[in-house]
């Protein structure tokens, strides 16, 4: 295990830049996620981080060390990558030892590390066969247990569930979950997907256009984004938004309903109010908007229901027994406790 800081690491290709000042400590044995959508910068930084990507600028410590300028097998790291890249021609047992192939340790010694691995991740019946004869959950773990044999200070996962199928990657988000508690090392893990990002990480980064928008826990990201892109990022469906102003505490809509907030909210005639699907309930008592249902999605004890309003289309959750009918007209309101409150121009959270 060991700690790794990022200190003003930028990343250009020429004169564009993509990675712009990152500051990042990530802690002794934490499960770190960096999430945002397609070209953020988060597999850049991954790959920087690996040294498989030369930095511009700034400096990268693993372990209290600077690894700038020292090759990839020199950090004491080990990656696992998006496509497996384990070898066909290998059994299972043969790819897992390969990753101990520059391993001083004696012949005893490595075969005693592979079955620990082998027995970690459940693999100790599978070690003679070939990849060809494996799903691909049970690929994905070749691939982990390669890495874990060499024992690195630092995990680094480059989207490694993106290949598999719903179900697999399911089963695969618990697997790596559990590893991590029982193993208890230093994992730095890229998706695209919030999901993944909010079920597996201990903090989560959040980037956008090669900058940082948010670093916290699934908690913190989810109940107290600090701006309207990680607001409507994470969670899923995304975030409503809806115009509005402030004044003396009171946010009144552009449907003319108003609500007091329970926070100091400094006057502002353009705001945004923020409210999760889960908390824009059906009401007849204080809504704060009204509309007509347009679109059903059933989804067992619940359905979302989007609604046309003089705010735009807004999504809500009815109870799935008794929704209400396309075409119907409804009315909907939000405890002030679950309502969130930005800058229209900035996106920047106010309370």
């Amino acid at each position: 295990m060991a700690n790794l800081s990022l200190k003003n690491l930028t990343k250009a290709y020429g004169k564009t830049e993509v990675v712009h000042g990152i500051n990042l400590e990530v802690n002794d044995g934490e499960f770190l996620v960096f999430v945002g959508p397609s070209g953020c910068g988060k597999s850049t930084t991954l790959r920087m981080i690996a040294g498989l990507e030369e930095i511009t600028s700034g400096v990268i410590n693993i372990d209290n060390r600077e690894v700038n300028n020292l090759e990839p097998k020199e950090r004491n790291i080990a990656m696992v990558f998006q496509n497996y890249a384990i070898y066909p021609h290998m059994s299972v047992k043969k790819n897992i030892a390969f990753g101990l192939r520059s391993s001083k340790a004696s012949k005893q010694e490595k075969e005693d590390r592979i079955q620990e691995v082998a027995g970690i991740l459940d693999m100790k019946d599978l070690l003679d066969r070939r990849p060809d004869q494996l799903s691909g959950g049970q690929r994905q773990r070749v691939a982990i247990g390669r890495a874990m044999v060499r024992d690195p200070a630092v995990f680094l996962f480059d989207e490694p569930l993106s290949n598999l199928d719903a179900q697999l990657r399911t089963q695969m988000r618990l697997e790596i979950k559990k590893l991590h508690q029982r193993v208890g090392s230093t994992i730095i893990f890229v998706t695209h997907d919030q999901v993944e990002a909010m079920t597996l990480a201990d903090r989560i980064v959040i980037m956008k256009d090669g900058y940082i928008q948010q670093v916290g826990t699934p908690e913190e990201v989810y109940h107290k984004p600090a701006n309207t892109f990680v607001a409507q990022f994470i969670g899923a469906p995304s975030m409503n938004m809806l115009n509005g102003s402030c004044k003396n505490n009171t946010i009144k809509l552009a449907s003319n309903h108003s609500i007091s907030s329970n926070s100091d909210i400094a006057d502002s005639a353009n705001i945004l109010l923020g409210v999760r699907p889960d908390d824009l309930v059906l009401t007849n008592d204080n809504p704060i908007i009204e509309g007509r249902v347009t679109v059903r999605e059933p989804l067992g004890p619940e359905t979302l229901i989007y609604v046309d309003t003089e705010n735009g289309e807004v999504i809500a959750k009815a109870d799935g027994r008794t929704p209400p009918a396309i075409g119907e007209q409804v009315s909907l309101g939000v405890d002030p406790e679950n309502m969130h409150v930005f800058e229209a121009e900035t996106g920047v959270r106010m309370a």
